[in-house]
């Protein structure tokens, strides 16, 4: 059930609280049309109450009767603008019911309605001077069967538990509207929540593209270009080349596939997750590089590879294969050098540095984003990533990432 099919339920107040912009012309809801019927005949029934105790008076004229009728019939008639003019109704009652008792069903009706729709200063003040008119009517227009202090005590606590009423039905309402408030902030928070969540994935999910693919398409358009500008190259190391580029293109497939399989969700397809990078497999990306006519040496200085972290190992092997393609760009035919050093509480620490190209080549167009993205990869992995130029032209890229002792 949704809000607006249980609006009816409620009082026109709170209903109109549900859609901010109906709060200041809300209609009645069909509980108040019932409310405000049920308080209508409970007030014309006192006030016949009250009309047969003055006509069983022989000494009352049946002129004051008349006028009693007349009053007590409009005063009762008034409660239906008493949600549009509550404090307005209630003071105008309050000053009759001082010579007119048939009116004092009316009266009670007007001063709950005060106390619930409007703050306790005007609802105090209103009802203290009802207080105070209490006395007059009994000993202006007393009554024959009941003494002056029996009227003036019941007619205080009568006003008293009226108002008191009116102000716990309001305190109730207020705080239903601030839980309701509450709940639909919340329901805003976990929105936002959702899709700031969903914008982070979507960033670790591009991040990984660039990180895998990049590696991949670099291999595809060095390969390819020496290809274009070498046509008379020999046989065998076209094949070569060729052989490169093919499986650096299935390489890609594969691993684009496994993205799209990341982002369809678990269950869709019935392939196997592909293995993750280590910091084991490092020395296999190296010798995919050196297959691909790269000139790359490793320094391997951990005892046990096998041991890091797997999230740690897969940062490394990030970090080198982003070097190796930016190298493969800018610095093609340069000499490229991963150290790789470190252990448990120590942590382990990556640099890949290569000197200045020596000779001129055609450069690879990329997005320029990989240093920051491999930045943003070290720190969410509790580290830090320093990369710069080198005095002799080079660069070098240097990483510390946390490896917590067994």
């Amino acid at each position: 059930m949704t809000r607006t099919e249980y609006r009816w339920l409620l009082p026109s107040a709170m209903a109109g609280a549900e859609l901010p912009g109906d709060r200041a012309r809300a209609r009645r809801t069909v509980r108040d049309w019932a409310v405000d019927i049920t308080a209508f005949l409970c007030a014309a029934g006192i006030a016949l109450l009250v009309l047969a105790a003055i006509e069983a008076d022989e000494t009352t004229a049946d002129i004051v009767v008349v006028v009693d009728s007349v009053i007590g019939a409009a005063a009762c008639c008034a409660l239906w603008i008493r949600r549009r003019w509550p404090v307005g109704l209630a003071v105008a009652l309050v000053v009759i019911c001082i010579v007119e008792p048939v009116a004092a069903g009316a009266l009670m009706v007007a001063l709950f309605s005060l106390a619930v729709h409007r703050p306790f200063k005007p609802a105090a003040i209103v009802g203290a001077g009802a207080l105070i008119v209490v006395p007059l009517q009994p000993w202006l227009r007393p009554d024959p069967e009941t003494g002056f202090v029996t009227s003036v005590v019941f007619g205080v606590l009568l006003i008293l538990l009226v108002l008191s009423w009116g102000m716990v039905v309001r305190s109730r309402r207020q705080l239903v509207l601030t839980l309701r408030e509450r709940a639909r902030r919340a329901e805003a928070e976990a929105e936002l929540r959702a899709e700031q969540a969903q914008r982070l994935a979507r960033e670790a999910i591009a991040r990984e593209m660039h990180d895998v693919l990049a590696h991949r398409l670099t291999l595809l358009s060095v390969h390819a270009g020496a290809l274009e500008f070498r046509p008379d190259a020999p046989t065998a190391e076209i094949a070569r080349a060729a052989g490169v580029i093919r499986d650096s293109a299935h390489e890609a497939l594969q691993d684009l596939r496994e993205i799209i399989g990341v982002l369809r969700g678990p269950g869709d397809t019935g392939e196997g997750e592909r293995p993750q990078p280590t910091l084991a497999t490092l020395d296999g990306l190296i010798d995919e590089s050196r297959r691909a006519g790269m000139k790359a040496t490793v320094d391997q200085r951990v005892a046990a590879p096998a041991d890091a972290p797997a999230a740690t190992g897969r940062t490394v092997y990030r970090i080198a294969q982003e070097c190796l393609t930016n190298a493969r760009k800018h610095a093609p035919g340069a000499e490229v050098t991963v150290t790789v050093t470190g252990g448990p509480g120590d942590g382990l620490t990556i640099e890949v540095a290569n000197p200045a190209p020596t000779e001129p080549f055609e450069r690879v167009p990329g997005s320029g984003q990989g240093l920051i993205g491999l930045t943003e990869r070290a720190t969410l992995a509790g580290g830090r990533l320093e990369h710069g130029p080198t005095p002799d032209g080079g660069f070098v890229v240097r990483a510390r990432l946390p490896w917590p002792a067994a």
